[in-house]
């Protein structure tokens, strides 16, 4: 098909997507809307920024629109849906139906959290056709009885194998157990590892494979480095790397949500525009920095891989693994984010050494040998470690200043812990010295056998000596 309209599609969906200026479809585009517009189901491989959301979209309108169920208000049920793992990639997705579809008296609504859920059960009441949503509130909503299922006659899940990978596997299964058991199925993805796809045969039917890309195959036109860096040097040569080198948006993914915060206070620090973007942030906080991202001054943006999946951002010029991720295919999805629509773009990995052994099995997946960046900056020396005074012993043999010192580690030499002392307290098998104590609180020196114990009251310190029998007597006694 060389044209969308060699496709059959429906007027008002051709319409918009002229619109939009789309002439010629992507290769994942030309597979794969000719069999989902005849309801086959459909596992579909290609990689990020290849068009796999029109791929599913346009087909899905056709058929939505094929029955033209004219029906206001509540009447409306649920007949597709579409499952994200990520309230961003559920945004995006919504808003390419609400483009095709915009010519179309079909009505859609999202669905996912971060945000109150009062507008999006008011849309679900007010009837929708299409429903995008994440798993867990959907999962939520369904339990609080504002969600049909149905009648859902077409069922779609993208970043499939990210959903399943990263425990979303039981929320899946309560969902599609309310799905009926006759529907289409989809399953779109950028990377589809063979154990993922064992998972999802389950919810298929004879489905047909599509497949543009290698699994888990790199973007073209990307340009690879790593730098061999000290764990401890990575925020150095990252400050360096950006200040030296001319980036049109730059993105930047930490493995943890944390290590994201710490970079953007270092690179702040340094002078440098930063915003994070992970779970933790709300989702008005996600969306101010992606809208910010998007403009023409950019800050740096650093992401966790769950909160930068399915981001559709162009003009990314350079992706900087400042973590190397843990399972290999993610690599292939955060170089994804850039080289879109033909474009080039530069990936750049930091590797510690307790990092070689991911790198080297993303190079066989990938069957490609990442060039060593040899432009290292100079790093600061480490730090002295701090002089350590020679201690002093005194009478008794013991390490300390004048007068005992309170040992550390664990207890010593028959002592004890009294777990049933009152309020609370913790008893070393040492008992205080009655004898000592004044009527303003203070305590005794109680000498063991293992060395002296000081015990701090607010009068002066005596010193009391003990046998073993005394002291074998007064722990039975408090017992």
């Amino acid at each position: 098909m060389s044209t969308f309209e060699d496709f059959g599609l429906a007027e008002p969906i051709l319409r918009a997507v002229r619109a939009e200026g789309y002439e010629t479809p992507t290769p994942i585009q030309q597979q794969a809307i000719t069999p989902l517009m005849n309801g086959r189901d459909l596992v579909g491989c290609a990689q990020t920024g290849t068009g796999k959301t029109a791929a599913y979209a346009l087909p899905t309108l056709h058929r939505l629109g094929q029955k033209d169920i004219r029906i206001n208000g509540r009447g409306r049920k649920i007949r597709a849906l579409i499952l994200a793992p990520t309230r961003e990639l559920a945004s995006q997705i919504g808003a390419s139906f609400g483009t095709y579809g915009k010519h179309m008296s079909l009505r859609y609504a999202l669905v996912y959290g971060g945000v109150s859920q009062h507008p999006q059960v008011r849309a679900l009441n007010g009837g929708v056709d299409i429903l995008v949503a994440t798993p867990g509130r959907l999962l939520d909503l369904m339990n609080q009885g504002f969600v049909d299922l149905a009648s859902v006659e077409i069922l779609i899940l993208d970043e499939g194998d990210q959903m399943l990978d990263m425990g979303f596997i039981d929320d899946l299964r309560r969902i599609v157990a309310k799905v009926p058991a006759k529907r289409q199925t989809l399953l779109f993805s950028a990377t589809m590892p063979e154990e993922i796809r064992r998972i999802a045969a389950h919810w298929l039917r004879d489905p047909l494979t599509v497949q543009v890309a290698a699994v888990s195959a790199p973007a073209e036109k990307v340009s690879h480095s790593v730098y061999f860096v000290e764990q401890r040097h990575k925020p150095h040569l990252l400050t360096h790397f950006l200040q030296h080198t001319a980036t049109t948006r730059a993105l930047v993914f930490t493995r943890t949500k944390s290590g994201a915060d710490k970079v953007v206070r270092m690179l702040l620090k340094s002078g440098i525009r930063a915003e994070a973007i992970h779970g933790n942030k709300s989702q008005s906080a996600r969306e101010r920095a992606l809208r910010s991202f998007k403009s023409n001054q950019p800050p740096i943006l650093v992401a966790t891989d769950i909160a930068a999946r399915g981001l559709d951002i162009d003009e990314i010029s350079h992706v900087v693994n400042f973590d190397l991720p843990m399972v290999a295919e993610t690599y292939v999805h955060r170089i994804g984010r850039t080289a879109r629509a033909g474009a080039s773009g530069v990936a750049v990995s930091f590797c510690d050494a307790s990092e070689r052994s991911q790198l080297r099995t993303i190079e066989r997946l990938m069957r490609l040998n990442i060039a060593v960046a040899a432009d290292q900056p100079k790093y600061p020396p480490r730090e002295p470690a701090a002089a350590v005074q020679p201690a002093r012993s005194n009478a008794n043999g013991l390490a300390g200043a004048s007068g005992s010192r309170r040992p550390s580690g664990k207890p010593q030499g028959g002592q004890r812990q009294n777990r049933q002392g009152q309020n609370g307290q913790r008893q070393d098998g040492q008992r205080e010295n009655a004898q000592g104590q004044n009527s303003q609180g203070q305590a005794s020196q109680v000498q063991t056998s293992t060395g002296s114990r000081r015990f701090e009251g607010f009068g002066t310190q005596k010193t009391a000596s003990a046998t073993p029998g005394q002291r074998r007597r007064r722990y039975r006694a408090s017992v």
